[in-house]
């Protein structure tokens, strides 16, 4: 192993060229080719249905060949059989599939993504379907984005107890698949802060997995994301639960959204974002840098997203962010 490397380019033209990297990351990270790239992606649908669109080869090459996630939730009539399938295909790829699990009840507190289980006993029933559905195969589990976060949003102490034990039974049933890597909400660097959210977390069962995410649909740097994960991780073994790791949503954060005083410029569709670094190894502490929220899927009819609906996908947003306007 070594910590230097040297790599010639041929560019055209008869004199050395010297070319320096800054930054080389290892992609292939897990089972065997790394992370599965989902060929049903909404940009690999709208590709199909739109292949002479001028904007067609940019997309494919910068977003659709990428592996992210993919997001099941109340949309998926039958979520066995539908991760059960999607794991399958990713397995026969020797490849790592990155899932979203998003169907908590009263999912986004009535927010721009409402919907979600219709009940708690619905819910718990649902995330042993999906659970049996991932069975004993690999899958890296991204835990109800914004659930732990949202807490403080519900209207009772008794919701709140309701939902943290919600998650709690999510984290349980999916840690006792043995091929499957699980990470709970951990909310963004300008929202909770870290003792809280390291509370919260604990409380809903992170001891049982392998830890949390951090940035999931938004647009901090990833320096910033890691600052913030690493102070939850002080914060849980501070509360008797060491050793958890964490990874940070990439698919958004190219161009980081923090003003002057560290708070957010925007969260829904901002202009001026860009793709970051596709899913890899992390650096600082982090075990994955990951795209979950999938490049080019609206945050709600806000921002630039105006009239688009919270999960389209649009090629407008997703032009967007390859160009960084």
């Amino acid at each position: 192993m070594t910590t230097a490397g040297q790599l010639s380019f041929q560019l055209g033209q008869s004199s050395a060229v010297t070319v320096y990297l800054t930054e080389v990351r290892l992609t292939c990270s897990t089972v065997k080719e790394g992370f599965y790239v989902d060929p049903d992606s909404n940009a690999a649908k709208w590709l199909t249905l739109n292949p002479d669109d001028p904007r067609a080869k940019k997309l494919e090459r910068s977003i659709a060949r990428r592996p992210g996630a993919r997001w099941f939730g109340d949309w998926n009539k039958d979520i066995q059989a539908d991760l059960d399938a999607y794991v399958a295909a990713a397995a026969a790829h020797g490849q790592m599939p990155i899932v979203a699990l998003y169907n908590m009840f009263n999912r986004d507190n009535g927010g721009q993504s409402s919907g979600g289980s219709p009940s708690p006993d619905a819910y718990r029933t649902w995330i042993d379907a999906a659970a049996a559905g991932i069975g004993d195969r690999p899958a890296l589990v991204i835990l109800e984005p914004d659930s732990l976060a949202q807490l403080g949003n519900l209207p009772s102490d008794a919701a709140r107890a309701e939902r943290t034990a919600l998650v709690a039974y999510a984290a349980q049933a999916l840690a006792a698949r043995p091929a499957t890597t699980v990470y709970l909400d951990g909310g963004n660097a300008t929202w909770i802060r870290p003792p809280e959210i390291a509370a919260r977390l604990k409380d809903a069962g992170v001891a049982q997995v392998r830890g949390f995410a951090v940035n999931v649909a938004n647009f901090d740097a990833v320096d910033v994301c890691c600052t913030y994960a690493s102070q939850i991780t002080a914060e849980l073994a501070r509360l008797g639960v060491p050793n958890k790791g964490f990874v940070v949503d990439t698919a958004r954060n190219g161009n980081g959204a923090m003003n002057e005083v560290g708070q957010h410029v925007d969260w829904c569709n901002p202009a001026g974002r860009r793709l970051g670094v596709p899913s890899s190894i992390g650096v600082a502490g982090a075990d994955y840098l990951l795209w979950v929220k999938y490049p080019g899927d609206s945050d709600g009819s806000c921002g630039i997203g105006q009239g688009i609906t919270a999960g389209t996908w649009s090629p407008y947003l997703a032009e967007r962010l390859i160009d960084g306007t």
